[in-house]
């Protein structure tokens, strides 16, 4: 397996130097969010997402089976992260990392424990029979913030599936293939996002959407999950600097903006897309 390198000093102290003066290694400003490249497959439920280098595919599929004994009248909602050896070749294949099981906890987090998809609309027979809805995230590229790019192509996906219509007829149910009746969409309330900011300089200092060197330079970072209408819908802060409660409103005021311009673009590209 490949050990993956740190950044040398001369690269960290350049980048905190070029933060000082306004600046990022790669051109952007403080706020500003790589190119965001969002590509819907011809298979309903299949997205690819390009956030500057860092590229994400979310696949998602459905199938029925038994609800939980504790939640007889809801569907279920699964998550799986994978990371490629092709993304990186630190990352090595069949073995779980810690980034894996990070990016699946806040993705579930985000999206499952926030009521944004209505689990009972998956419920075809109350303790009989449910519809699992399954998201294979699958990365391609690793330039730094896997976590923001993962979260858009997941919730992107989902809004882009059609399961299979169902009829219940007494106890018998039948499930229609797609060529002989018009798929059913999820009902999905709100569009979570994720927002990941890096600080550095004891927290002076913040940027938004990390890249890769960022990332190994932070002093700590933060991601605030929020939809469009500026309710919080998860937050992870996994160690790193302490913040101040004014400097965790500020990261807040600058994902809502952010939330705001990359739900536009979701819905734009969905529209153009199903209007075909």
């Amino acid at each position: 397996m490949v050990k993956e390198i740190d950044p040398s000093l001369n690269e960290v102290n350049f980048l905190l130097e070029a933060l000082k003066d306004g600046k990022r290694v790669d051109g952007r400003e403080i706020y500003d969010m790589r190119s965001l490249e969002i590509k819907l497959g011809s298979d309903y439920g299949f997205v690819e997402v390009q956030l500057g280098k860092t590229k994400v595919t979310a696949n998602v599929s459905a199938e029925v089976v038994r609800p939980y004994p504790d939640k007889p009248t809801e569907g279920q909602l699964i998550f799986n992260c994978e990371i490629s050896p092709m993304a990186a070749p630190f990352f090595e294949a069949g073995s779980r990392s810690e980034e894996e099981v990070l990016i699946s906890r806040i993705i579930e987090k985000s999206l499952r424990r926030s009521r944004a998809i209505d689990t009972e609309g998956l419920c075809i027979v109350a303790g009989e029979k449910v519809w699992q809805i399954r998201v294979d995230l699958l990365f391609l590229d690793h330039d730094g913030n896997l976590m923001d790019c993962a979260s858009i192509a997941a919730i992107t996906a989902l809004l882009y599936f059609r399961r299979p219509d169902v009829t219940v007829s007494g106890e018998e149910v039948t499930i229609h293939p797609v060529d002989q009746r018009n798929p059913v969409p999820l009902s999905i309330h709100h569009i979570p996002i994720c927002i990941t900011l890096a600080f550095f300089d004891n927290g002076e200092r913040l940027v938004v959407d990390p890249n890769y060197l960022e990332e190994k330079s932070q002093e700590g970072s933060m991601t605030i999950t929020m939809n469009a209408h500026k309710e919080i819908c998860s937050f992870s802060k996994a160690g790193g600097i302490p913040l101040e409660m004014s400097q965790v409103l500020r990261c807040s005021e600058i994902a809502v903006l952010k939330v705001q311009e990359i739900d536009e673009l979701i819905r734009k590209v969905l529209d153009e897309k199903l209007r075909r």
